[in-house]
């Protein structure tokens, strides 16, 4: 599978690839028992229980849509909570950091297509800043490079043209990383890491620790991937369920784990020696910070390690608590910035609905589709019972319909984008789990059948661009209907127009001619 870019397949890598096994593991007992792990060979796993990694992350075999089954809405097996009588457990949905960040790692099984400008801020402005096009020119070891290629990447994307330098410099740089999935930056510290040890010492050297036991089995497969060529260096997981006894030494060269079970092989039952790290990789911080406790475990886990030791921290979005938390944690850093797309309004036609109930926004919704053509559309609703009822009676009408929400697993909600993305269904209901990061060419249409609210019941501006950004993409033409109910959502439409600046004009959707027009 040769690319145009190595970072184009590596999310691939990470998300779906079986493991190599080409990196003996630490094993973890299945469960997430007490059982002790067994010693590991060199060059293979000893037993089933160490190939945890290639299967914890469970094969997404369940697809989870809606389908006319004796004209009631249900769930394929595999969904976490069950439809009764064509009604979904009611409830708002609430942002999960930590299952966005994993759920886009998911789904972006290609480099994101993007022209933006990478923003240098070196350490020492005198220094020369250099940047490389392809990998030979980072004299990389030749087995890593055999690895690089293996997995058919050809070039770095353009986020490492100017980080891989700065990660492989003698003598080490520190770094402070912005950029989105689908940029190859998980490639990238995986590849430093994997330059940096020195596979004839028995401890660990590298230390990678991510916000969550998911997102740190995420980061392995590909270290293990990227390492098949390497053998002699191994890897060990610091997650839950994975118990060692006090003074247990790895042998280990790479650990990635959680924050809470790193600090405790550090402190408390010694079995990293953090002294020795040469190279501590902070990922997903913004995840970190929002979750509970790990911001301290991180500041403290940091605060072991060598004044020597190389300090990288990757984020997707950097607000200032995530910038004061990435300067406590990285001293003197370079900066790399990859500048967000800008989400924009100006080529995406807006529209809204007067109804009375939502009965009659469903009655708009049919008129809608009735009279023009829509190759493919999403339709955010507020709550999951709202969306629930929405795609039973899309499903009743004929449409091949497909229901997102907050209560389905991230290996689940994957499934049905990858099946929206191949047009297996061509609607999809949702609630907010599925406003950010996901780009369909095919979406023509956006329906707010419910307006996005902020906890305070206003106009929540954010999510409205991330939702009908979702259609005017890709050099189109976008088309976004939202429905009016109530002399509060008509309250929240006018703030949505006076924050963007922008007129939406009211369409009758009882005159199939003005429907007609706006598809021109």
């Amino acid at each position: 599978m040769a690319t145009d870019s190595w970072a184009l397949a590596v999310d691939k890598q990470e998300a779906t690839t079986d493991s190599f096994g080409s990196l003996v593991i630490r094993s973890l007992p299945r469960g997430g028992g007490d059982a002790a792990p067994n010693k590991a060979k060199k060059g293979k796993t000893t037993d089933a229980n160490q190939t945890f990694a290639l299967d914890i992350l469970p094969c997404i075999v369940h697809y989870i849509f809606v389908i006319k089954l004796c004209d009631e809405f249900v769930f394929l097996p595999g969904t976490t909570k069950q439809v009764e009588n064509g009604t979904n457990v009611d409830g708002e949905e609430k942002e999960d950091k930590a299952a966005q960040s994993l759920l886009n790692k998911m789904i972006h099984t290609s480099l994101v297509n993007t022209t933006n400008q990478v923003e240098v801020l070196q350490r020492d402005p005198n220094s020369p800043l250099y940047s490389v096009k392809t990998f030979e020119e980072l004299r990389l070891k030749d087995k890593l490079l055999k690895g690089v290629y293996d997995m058919g990447f050809n070039r770095p994307s353009k986020i490492q043209e100017n980080a891989l330098p700065m990660m492989l410099a003698e003598p080490p740089q520190n770094l402070i990383a912005q950029s989105q999935s689908g940029t190859g930056k998980t490639a990238a510290f995986v590849l430093a890491m994997l330059s940096h040890v020195d596979p004839t010492n028995k401890w660990a050297q590298c230390l990678c620790i991510a916000p969550t036991y998911e997102l740190a089995l995420q980061t392995g497969k590909v270290i293990e991937q990227m390492g098949k060529f390497y053998p002699e260096v191994k890897l060990a997981y610091a997650i839950r369920g994975n118990k060692l006894d006090r003074g247990a030494k790895l042998q280990e060269q790479i650990v990635i784990g959680t924050p809470g079970t790193v600090l405790d092989w550090c402190s408390k039952l010694k079995i990293i020696n953090p002294k020795k790290i040469s190279v501590f990789v902070l990922d997903e911080a913004d995840v970190m910070i929002a979750t509970q406790g790990h911001q301290d475990q991180s500041i403290r886990i940091q605060r072991m390690l060598p004044k020597e030791c190389q300090m990288l921290l990757f984020s997707a979005t950097f607000e200032d608590s995530v910038w004061k938390f990435a300067e406590r944690v990285v001293p003197d850093p370079n900066i790399i910035k990859l500048k967000r797309e800008e989400e924009t309004l100006d080529t995406i036609k807006q529209y809204y609905v007067l109804c009375s109930d939502k009965e009659e926004k469903f009655t708009a919704l049919c008129n809608i589709y009735g009279a023009i053509t829509i190759a493919q559309a999403m339709i955010f609703c507020h709550t999951r019972r709202t969306a629930g009822w929405l795609a039973a009676e899309l499903t009743k009408e004929g449409h091949v319909v497909a229901l997102l929400s907050g209560e389905m697993t991230v290996e689940q909600r994957a499934t049905i984008i990858e099946r929206f993305r191949e047009g297996k269904e061509k609607v999809l209901v949702t609630t907010n789990v599925c406003s950010r990061g996901i780009d369909v060419e095919q979406v023509s249409v956006v329906i707010n059948f419910d307006l996005p609210m902020d906890k305070d019941g206003n106009a929540d501006n954010e999510t409205y661009l991330h939702r009908i950004g979702r259609t005017g993409r890709f050099g189109k033409r976008g088309l976004a209907v939202n429905m009016i109910d109530s002399k509060h959502s008509m309250n929240i439409l006018n703030q949505i127009e006076e924050h963007f600046n922008k007129k939406i004009n009211k369409l009758d959707t009882d005159d199939l001619d003005e429907i007609e027009k706006i598809s021109n």
